[in-house]
């Protein structure tokens, strides 16, 4: 085991007092339990980084295991896209991938203990019954009619549930705990439902399913887990957690529960995000927008970036709203170390060289990352027509501009100085292109008599740029908390924004799908995989303006 560090929150803190006092016989042992009923999105994220990253700070391990205990709304799909995401976060199971499915029978071998034990009953309430008996938080519940049938009876119906004599909703197996309980979960819970639905792993084995919380913590004892972490919402449910563990007298584990991660302009709960995707404003659960681990992947977030942002918000105890532009600040950091520089021109405008000899291409030397000068340098074809970004020119340039208007001169990344000599405008007027005059002495982007430009401007060559499409984006909701509300209100409609007729050097035009640039002056690109060759297609991953480290006197 690593030599003991400062603890970085309470969880580790009661873990090292743990491995002090042998509690576990020096045993770290977590485990990540995901339903295999949709996509892992970032609040996975920081689950996944809590559950892996504890067991590995202190020698430990990890189980990977899915809870497959509604077969009517989990798929084979899900579990293997989990399992990518897990894989593609730069965490790893070993050979401990275990399904909830796995400890059928152990789950019904106790359930029939504790009919024995007299702690559970079969109930013939229908679920709208068994609301009305809950009662309510000012008054206690009612005990259901069927709860003191005897041992033998109740045995004997649990046998016959198995068998699927009975109908869906009929019958449920139900500890019997407390109907005066201040938790209603405690409420003599449901531990067995009639589900008459193959399951995905196991076909009809079986009709009965166990429901999570008698899943849960049964199968964290049956793998001997020790720390068993989660999310704040499932606080309420320790109480039965340890009561089934206690009145079974088997492997006690402990359940700690941590903060959920809440974004703003940001939603990961599925009912909200799903109709977007019914409506079309959203293309699927991998659409760069969506809080998918897919969708980030896509958009071009670095598994690395993500990993810094969970570790950087820490664990606590007390839920906050953590501002998005937080995560874009980590996935910004990432990239600038990481990604090549290269020339994409979104809104094109033609600009021409008037002394430039027609046909000639030249070379220009341009780094791959001019903070890395060791990772090398790439060439980029220059020629008389080239394209520049058209916000780049003003007619009538207020006096702070600094690019390109009549009779001014400005820089091209990597090549000459340039001055505008002229305009072409259309029957409307709109410049359609910018005639300029170029000093070949300037070669590089120095003036060799010394003289200095206020303006430096990227470009593309018309004669070899590659045609590429790209999509902007922006927040999927217009508020902050889109957890209130209509989700379809609150969705924000020119989140994307698709420009075609866009140029890249000729470097990009077969650049793989995934791969990470930065468009100088832009910000952050992706290729998507829509892409065809010699079409790119890019994703903006983030801008390269930095909200979040001015907010927190980083830059």
């Amino acid at each position: 085991m690593p030599e003991p560090t400062e603890p970085k929150d309470f969880i580790r803190t009661i873990v090292e007092q743990d491995l002090r006092s042998n509690k576990h016989g020096g045993r770290v042992h977590t485990r990540f339990p995901p339903e295999p009923n949709g996509y892992l999105h970032i609040g996975h994220a920081k689950a996944i980084c809590i559950d892996f990253g504890v067991a590995a700070d202190y020698g430990g391990l990890t189980n990977l295991r899915f809870d497959d205990t509604n077969p009517s709304k989990e798929d084979m799909e899900y579990v293997e896209s989990m399992k990518r995401d897990i894989h593609w976060l730069g965490f790893d199971w070993g050979d401990r991938e275990y399904y909830a499915s796995d400890y059928f029978e152990h789950l019904y071998a106790y359930a029939v203990q504790l009919i024995k034990m007299g702690k559970a009953y079969v109930c013939d309430l229908s679920p709208n019954e068994m609301r009305e008996y809950r009662g309510t938080a000012s008054e206690p519940g009612r005990e259901s009619p069927y709860r003191n049938r005897s041992v033998e009876e109740n045995l004997d119906l649990f046998a016959r549930m198995r068998a699927g004599e009975f109908d869906e909703g009929s019958r449920t197996l139900r500890a019997k705990i407390d109907m005066a309980s201040p938790n209603f979960l405690m409420r003599d819970p449901v531990i067995y439902r009639i589900l008459k639905v193959p399951h995905q792993r196991l076909g009809d084995q079986w009709c009965i399913y166990p429901m999570y919380d008698f899943t849960h913590c049964l199968s964290d004892s049956l793998e001997g887990i020790t720390h068993s972490l989660c999310s704040l919402e499932f606080e309420n449910n320790r109480e039965l957690y340890d009561w089934y563990l206690e009145t079974l007298d088997v492997f006690r584990s402990h359940q700690y529960e941590f903060s959920r991660l809440f974004l703003s302009y940001t939603t990961v709960r599925k009912r909200r995000l799903l109709p977007l995707i019914q409506a079309g404003i959203a293309s699927g659960w991998d659409d760069p927008r969506m809080p998918t681990l897919a969708g980030l992947r896509r958009r071009g977030y670095t598994p690395e970036s993500i990993r810094a942002f969970c570790d950087a918000i820490g664990v606590s105890k007390a839920n906050s709203l953590i501002d998005v532009a937080m995560l874009e600040h980590f996935v910004r950091q990432d990239l600038d170390n990481r990604a090549p520089r290269v020339m994409g021109v979104l809104r094109p405008l033609k600009v021409i060289i008037d002394n430039y000899p027609e046909g000639q291409v030249e070379q220009m030397t341009a780094y791959h990352h001019p903070s890395y000068p060791e990772r090398g340098t790439r060439q980029v074809p220059f020629s008389r027509e080239l394209w520049i970004e058209r916000e780049d020119f003003m007619e009538n340039p207020p006096s702070k501009f600094f690019r390109l208007g009549p009779g001014r001169e400005v820089r091209l990344r990597y090549a000459y100085f340039v001055t505008c000599v002229g305009v072409d405008k259309d029957a409307n007027g709109e410049v359609t292109a910018l005639h300029c005059t170029y000093d070949p002495a300037t070669r590089g982007g120095d003036a060799p008599d010394g003289r200095k430009v206020r303006g430096t401007i990227h470009w593309v060559s018309a004669e070899s740029a590659v045609p590429a499409e790209v999509r902007l984006y922006d927040r999927l909701f217009k508020v902050e908390n889109p957890d209130e509300g209509d989700p379809l209100e609150n969705v924000n409609l020119e989140s994307r924004t698709v420009l075609e007729g866009c140029y890249v050097e000729p470097s990009l035009a077969d650049a793989p799908a995934g791969s990470s640039y930065q468009f100088e002056r832009q910000g952050y690109f992706c290729v998507d995989p829509d892409s065809t060759p010699g079409r790119p297609v890019f994703n903006q991953t983030v801008g390269l303006r930095d909200t979040w480290a001015k907010i927190a006197g980083q830059g």
